[in-house]
């Protein structure tokens, strides 16, 4: 899954199409993503001591990653992702890196 949490994306299906957000969690086995704003749901809950009003709660529910693309750091437009290999200075080591397609920034 190329999309990573605290990532900005647009929803391009279903429902919530044209909204963007931050993705605030991600299910790699079940390839989902939870988006702040996006897909809410209304869930009744009784009193507890945690939320002793109870009442109806609206939250987020996950969203098909194939529904979302990221948004693109320089332009602000929906964009793939591809990697880019960089060789570390100090260890030698290489890295793989997320790249913008349509810019060539860095994510």
């Amino acid at each position: 899954m190329k999309i990573k949490k605290n990532d900005n994306v647009i929803v391009i299906a279903g429902n919530y199409k044209g909204s963007t957000g931050k993705v605030l969690k991600v299910y790699p086995k079940m390839n989902r993503i939870i988006i702040e704003g996006v897909n809410l749901r209304k869930r009744h809950t009784k009193p507890s001591q945690a939320n002793p009003q109870g009442g109806i709660i609206e939250k987020e529910a996950p969203i098909h990653v194939s529904n979302v693309m990221l948004l693109d750091p320089k332009s602000n437009e929906p964009t793939r992702i591809g990697t880019k290999i960089i060789i570390d200075d100090k260890t030698g080591k290489k890295k793989r890196a997320r790249v913008s397609k349509l810019s060539g920034e860095m994510l």
